[in-house]
Order: C-alpha cells, then sequence, then structure tokens
C-alpha cells in the first residue's frame, strides 16, 4: 500500500516520491562511480604495461625479421604530456603497437583523437611545428590508458643506427614483463588512502539518508488521516517505510541512469590529468550489488527512525506543538567512540608500524557521524535563544525553531564533507614534508635541461637554442671521467668542458680564456683531484667500460693547468676535477662526453618552453629535455592528492545538486504558507531575505561544528602518524568558505522558482 500511494497517490505522492529519488539516484551514481574506481585504475595499469616498449634492464635484441626498433620522443605541451615513439619495422613479423592497424611509413603517424584534435585547433599550433609528420590515421582504445591522452606512433628510417645515442631499444614484442614493480606503499600513505575514501563517501550517505525523508511532513499528516480509517500506528509506520521504499527502489534506477549517462560523458572530460575510458568504468558487481541493498534497507531505516519520535494520531500529528528537547549525551558518544578507536594507533606511522584499517575507517565514520548527530542539537539550542529582529529575522528564526530538524538535515552532508577536508587538509599539510622536498635545482640560474644526443656537436646545438625566441641565457657543459691507471681499481677524476662563461658557473676562476685548464678544488666528495690533476699526469679513459664502441686513449694533464674554487652549479651539485676550455688539446675527449644544456628562459614570453622543446625536436627527436620545479614529490603521494582532488570534484557537484533538490523540496512543502503571507501583503523581498536567513543560520553553525570536528580528527591522525600538531587556518578557512559558497549559491539559484511561488493563488485548492 505504501509503495502505490508513492506511485498512485495523486500528484502530491508521485513529485514527493521523484524528488526522493532524484536525491537518492545522485546519491547511488556516486557510489556506482567508487565502485567502479578500482576496475579503472587496474585497467590503465593493464594497458601501460601492455603497450611498454622497453625498459633500462631489457637484453638487447640482434636484428631479425620478428623486431622492430622504438625510439622514445616523449614530449610536453603546456602542462600536459605527449607521449610519442618513432617506429621501424625490421621485417615483416614486428609486432605493431596495441591499436595501431599497420605501422606508419616514414614521415607518417597515427595520433591519438585527443591529439589529432589538439593538432588541428589554433592552440595546438606551436605542438604541429614539433611534430613534422602527415597524420594518415588514429590510435584505437586499446593503445590508450586514457581517452583525453595525447600519444603518437611516427614511422622513421635507419632508428637502428641511432639505439646507442638515445632512448630506445628493439623489441620483438609489446607488453615487457621485466618491468620494475612499483615502490611499497608505507603505512602512513595507506592510511591517506583509507581517511580520503572514508571522508569522500560519507557525504554521500548523508545525502541519500536526508533524501529518503524528503516531504516527511505533508506525508505524516496523510499517515494521520490512514488513522483515521482503520489503520493502527505499526501499519501507518510500515505503509511509510514502503513510500520510502518504492522512492529509493526508484532512485536506484536513476541512479544507474545517471552512472551510465556520466560514464559515457567521462571519456570527454580530463580532471587533474586523469581521463577514462566509459569501458573502464564497470562497477564491481559485488560493491555494485551492496549498494542495491544498502540504499533500500537504509532508506526503510531512516523512516523508521524517523517516526519514532512522532505521535500520528486520527485526528493529527502530534509534531506540531513544540517538541521535547534533544538530549546530548547520546550524540557525544560518537565522536568520543571515534577517537576512543583512533587512539591506539596514535605514533605508529614513522617506524614501518601499520594501521588496523578496520578502527582506522571506523574511528574517522563515528566522528564525522557525530557531525550529523550534534548538529541538529547545536542548531535547536542556538535558535531557541534567538531575539527580536526584523520581520525577515522573525520569520527565519520562527521556522527554524518549528523545524530545526529539516535545517540540520540540509546542512549536514555539506558539514561533514567540510570536517573531512580540514581533517585531511591538516593531514596533508602535516606529511607533506616527508613527501616532497625542495628541488635541488637551482631555477633562478636556469629553468630547463637538454640533454644532447652523443652524435651532436655541443657548440653548434647551443648556438640553436640561443637563437630560440623566449631563451635568454644557454649554458652549455659536456663532462665524463678520466682514470688515474687502467685498472677498475684506480681513482676517478671528473673533467668538465666548456667555454669560460659555462666554466665560470660551476667554479670561481681567476681568470679565463679559450684554451685554459683549471683544477677545481674543494667541490663536496671530491677527494682525487690534488692527485689526479697534476701537470704532466697520464690520464686513461676507456670507452668499453661507458657501454659505448670500445676505444682506449690517454690524455695529459696540461703544465700551465691553474687553480680554481668549485663552487655550486645550475643543477645544485659541486663540480670537482678538471675543468676544459675548447681551445685546450681535447684529443677524443670531447665526443665520449655526456653534453647538457642549461636553458634561461625570459619571465616574459609565455611560450618560452614550447619554443624551446620545438628547438630541440628540430635538433634531434629523441632529444631529452626536462623542466625544472623547485619542488619534488613522491609518485604514490601525489598521486593520493590527485585522486583526493577528483573526488572531491565529484563530492562537490553532488553536494550541490542535492542540496538544490533539497531546497526545492522545502519550497514546494511551504508553498501553501508563502502564499498566505503573500496574501496578506508581507513584500517579497522580506520573504526572500528570510529564506537567506533560514540558510545562513543552519550553515555558520555547521561550518563551525565541522571545524572543530575537523581540527579535533586531523589532530588525531598527525598524532597517529607522528607529526607535530598543526592547525593551517588557511585550509580551514578555506573549506569553510567553499562549504558556505556552495549553500549560498544553492540559495540563490533557488529563488527564481521561490518567486513563483509567491502568488495569492497557490491557495487555492479543489
Amino acid at each position: 500500500m505504501g509503495v502505490r500511494f508513492a506511485f498512485a497517490g495523486g500528484r502530491e505522492g508521485w513529485i514527493r516520491a521523484l524528488l526522493t529519488a532524484v536525491g537518492v539516484g545522485l546519491g547511488v551514481a556516486l557510489l556506482l562511480l567508487t565502485t567502479a574506481v578500482p576496475n579503472a585504475l587496474a585497467e590503465r595499469d593493464r594497458r601501460e604495461a601492455a603497450r611498454s616498449d622497453h625498459t633500462f634492464t631489457q637484453q638487447k635484441l640482434p636484428r631479425a625479421e620478428d623486431t622492430l626498433v622504438v625510439l622514445d620522443t616523449d614530449t610536453v605541451f603546456g602542462e600536459r604530456d605527449v607521449r610519442g615513439r618513432l617506429l621501424e619495422a625490421e621485417g615483416p613479423k614486428a609486432p605493431l603497437p596495441p591499436g595501431v592497424p599497420a605501422f606508419p611509413a616514414d614521415g607518417d603517424m597515427v595520433v591519438s583523437p585527443a591529439l589529432k584534435e589538439l593538432l588541428t585547433s589554433e592552440g595546438g599550433k606551436l605542438l604541429r611545428e614539433r611534430l613534422p609528420y602527415r597524420i594518415t590515421g588514429t590510435i584505437g582504445e586499446q593503445g590508450l590508458v586514457g581517452s583525453q591522452e595525447l600519444a603518437y606512433f611516427a614511422g622513421g628510417k635507419g632508428l637502428g643506427d641511432r639505439l646507442e645515442h638515445a632512448r630506445g631499444a628493439r623489441i620483438d614484442s609489446f607488453g615487457n614483463p621485466d618491468l620494475a614493480p612499483s615502490d611499497p606503499w608505507d603505512p602512513v600513505l595507506l592510511l591517506l588512502v583509507l581517511v580520503v575514501f572514508v571522508v569522500l563517501l560519507m557525504p554521500v550517505a548523508v545525502f541519500i539518508a536526508a533524501a529518503v525523508r524528503f516531504g516527511g511532513e505533508r506525508r505524516d499528516r496523510r499517515l494521520a488521516a490512514l488513522r483515521l480509517v482503520g489503520s493502527d500506528s505499526r501499519m501507518t509506520r510500515r505503509i511509510a517505510a514502503g513510500e520510502a521504499l518504492a522512492g529509493s527502489l526508484l532512485g536506484l534506477v536513476l541512479g544507474t541512469g545517471f552512472f551510465l549517462l556520466g560514464r559515457q560523458l567521462a571519456a570527454s572530460f580530463e580532471v587533474f590529468r586523469v581521463s577514462v575510458f566509459p569501458s573502464y568504468l564497470n562497477p564491481s558487481p559485488l560493491l555494485a550489488a551492496l549498494v542495491a541493498v544498502a540504499v533500500p534497507t537504509a532508506a526503510v531505516l531512516v523512516t523508521l527512525l524517523a517516526l519514532r519520535g512522532v505521535v500520528i494520531e486520527p485526528l493529527g500529528v502530534v509534531r506540531t506543538v513544540k517538541p521535547a528537547r534533544r538530549r546530548l549525551w547520546w550524540r557525544l558518544l560518537l565522536p568520543l567512540g571515534g577517537l576512543a578507536m583512533l587512539f591506539p594507533m596514535v605514533g605508529q606511522g614513522d617506524d614501518g608500524g601499520t594501521f588496523n584499517q578496520y578502527l582506522v575507517v571506523g574511528g574517522v565514520m563515528l566522528l564525522l557521524v557525530g557531525v550529523t548527530a550534534l548538529l541538529p542539537w547545536i542548531v535547536e539550542s542556538v535558535v531557541a535563544r534567538l531575539g527580536s529582529g526584523g520581520i525577515a529575522w522573525q520569520l527565519a528564526v520562527r521556522r527554524l525553531q518549528l523545524s530545526s530538524g529539516a535545517a540540520a538535515r540540509m546542512v549536514n552532508g555539506i558539514a561533514v564533507a567540510v570536517a573531512g577536508a580540514i581533517a585531511l587538509q591538516m593531514l596533508f599539510a602535516g606529511v607533506e614534508g616527508n613527501y616532497t622536498a625542495a628541488s635541488r635545482y637551482d631555477v633562478s640560474r636556469a629553468q630547463m635541461q637538454v640533454h644532447v644526443p652523443d652524435h651532436l656537436g655541443l657548440a653548434s646545438t647551443a648556438e640553436k637554442f640561443r637563437e630560440t625566441q623566449g631563451v635568454r641565457k644557454v649554458t652549455a657543459l659536456a663532462g665524463t671521467y678520466l682514470a688515474g691507471g687502467r685498472t677498475d681499481a684506480d681513482p676517478l677524476v671528473q673533467v668538465t668542458l666548456g667555454d669560460c662563461a659555462a666554466l665560470h658557473e660551476v667554479a670561481a676562476l681567476p681568470s679565463c680564456r679559450d684554451g685554459d685548464v683549471f683544477a677545481a678544488h674543494g667541490a663536496k666528495y671530491d677527494t682525487d683531484t690534488a692527485e689526479l690533476a697534476k701537470p704532466g699526469k697520464k690520464l686513461w679513459f676507456d670507452g668499453v667500460d661507458e657501454d659505448r664502441p670500445g676505444e682506449h686513449f690517454s690524455w695529459t694533464v696540461p703544465q700551465d693547468i691553474r687553480r680554481a674554487e668549485s663552487r655550486e652549479g645550475p643543477t645544485g651539485a659541486e663540480r670537482g676535477g678538471i675543468l676544459v676550455t675548447p681551445g685546450a688539446p681535447l684529443a677524443n675527449l670531447a665526443s665520449f662526453a655526456e653534453k647538457e644544456l642549461y636553458l634561461s628562459l625570459a619571465p616574459g614570453e609565455p611560450d618560452a618552453y614550447e619554443h624551446a622543446r620545438n628547438t630541440a625536436a628540430r635538433v634531434d627527436p629523441t632529444a631529452d629535455t626536462m623542466v625544472w620545479h623547485s619542488v619534488e614529490s613522491n609518485a604514490h603521494y601525489a598521486t593520493i592528492r590527485t585522486g583526493l582532488f577528483v573526488g572531491a570534484a565529484c563530492v562537490l557537484a553532488l553536494i550541490g545538486a542535492s542540496l538544490l533538490v533539497s531546497q526545492l523540496e522545502q519550497l514546494r512543502e511551504r508553498r501553501r504558507l508563502l502564499s498566505s503571507l503573500v496574501a496578506f501583503g508581507t513584500r517579497r523581498r522580506t520573504l526572500s531575505l528570510s529564506v537567506l536567513w533560514q540558510t545562513a543560520i543552519p550553515i555558520g553553525l555547521g561550518m563551525l561544528l565541522a571545524a572543530t570536528v575537523g581540527i579535533a580528527l586531523g589532530a588525531v591522525l598527525l598524532r597517529m602518524v607522528n607529526a607535530s600538531v598543526r592547525v593551517d587556518w588557511q585550509s580551514v578557512l578555506s573549506m569553510t568558505g567553499i562549504g558556505a559558497g556552495v549553500v549560498l549559491a544553492v540559495t540563490l539559484l533557488s529563488l527564481p522558482p521561490l518567486l513563483r511561488m509567491m502568488r495569492p493563488d497557490g491557495l487555492r485548492t479543489e
């Protein structure tokens, strides 16, 4: 009968059922998305492994009918990575890359759909200059890890001859099994993952619980009518449970539809550099079944729990009089229980210890659920003491005094999300020093580094970069090592080649002109320069030890070598040993040295990095370029932060949509009251302002409670990882501001329907 009332009870019944279903459906969609995350991550890893083409440890293969030469030509455009490969099939049985129907010819390339779109757009003009190949096809889904990935395969000739001085390999299959295993996750990172999941999912559960109570007051009045025609109190509760069950089941259907729609739209978006294909988002059957059972069950339980405090009699609902004051003692037990579960794990995060995942999840959940339990009591206690004011203030306060529970339910979800976000921000800030560190690179002296391939000259390559738009200064250095003898036990000395300007970057020179040679003393860890940099000393180079075509030669330290003092170079390291200018006798030394360029870019040139990368691609497509950053971070830590940002974006979208539905439902409940006030002459501005006050007061109290609980939870989590407790007030204020902003934005969006409801003809009835 309750199910039938939900769908066949006239306009009132199905509007309430639809609003409940939309609220529940939004939560279900996000839950289904969460259950699909493990499969999406596993599929991304599988495709990355399946297209793996070379590693630093794999064995070298001889040329054969089934071999393929692959050269790495990765680049970056703006802030986006571009995966590039040069291919040359050495026989008819050479393996095709996943997603590529046929090998591109020399000068052609196949590209990912996202890269093709970028190259044909106006914004991809600079990247088009870097990839001078003709587009002949697109890479299939099996060859990409994400729908928005930028990738290409280009054809080439004579690539086998370049393997000695380029990143690449000769392979006979894709999907190299020798990929190095990823670094293990330490306990602190696992704790971060657990807390992130709980914090992101708790607001979803709170919204679902609030959605099944939409239209509760009108439902209770209908139940009173059922009591009048003969149903008892237990029967009315079963009917109410049936109505809630109907709304939640419809919500499951809508949620599945929302998820499938979002699944198809997912391929069009990239969030924090992460994109997926729709086929990735397949929820785990077990977890999806759990959602399908848990949501209707929770709907029924929440409804029955809500009806415990309501007396439904044949002549009305005994909730229109002043309700009994809410009790505080049991509400405090929830956060205290959460703290008790987390307390035994204090100090376990810095010595290889582990955290009990069940205690972590249970403790965090109890603390966040404590927010939903405490907020109604706080709102009721505060609004009961609010005094007189303007008409809009009095209307808002009286409404909150009569139905503080409904106001608290609307704010509960955002309060839980803000409390969890504050705790996470504190935890991330506390452990950031363990996973991020200041880079060794001196970004004030150079912002970009280019590795020059061995077959290119250092001076000529440096000159091309000096002519590049946006490049202010080029420091060109080459380096290798010479030994004091012919055995492996002989000491080594570092030899650096460069012009006077470049050598000034790594040493304090007394004076310098072309042809000078210096012995740089004072470098950290350099103990052999004094012995090996003596005039007339014969030093040896062994090309076999450098994994190059074997060549042995000696170099004699010149008699006029002068002393210099080492200084920290652009890379942050100190170079000791021998410094040689181009005019000095070098023998074969220059051809075996590792050549590097350090670029200082003009700050006022927005595309300086792109112009430098274009020059590198013209010099050699395999030239390795690297942008320097002032901070370096652990890969796992960066992944968790990215996951948090992606999840937070989804939860914020859910919060906004669900709050809008909740606000519209409350306005619909009060439509006749609003019409009565307008009919009596109340100004619309007064009523609109009263609605804003009804939102602002619970939001202020909710954000205050969220900040308190979030700081407490963050302090406990920091003590668990043995980090000092420090409140990042900027994060606290920003999180509370974002939460309040979301609710106020939703309130403003609800003003147009509010104005439509404030009409005297809303009093008409049949």
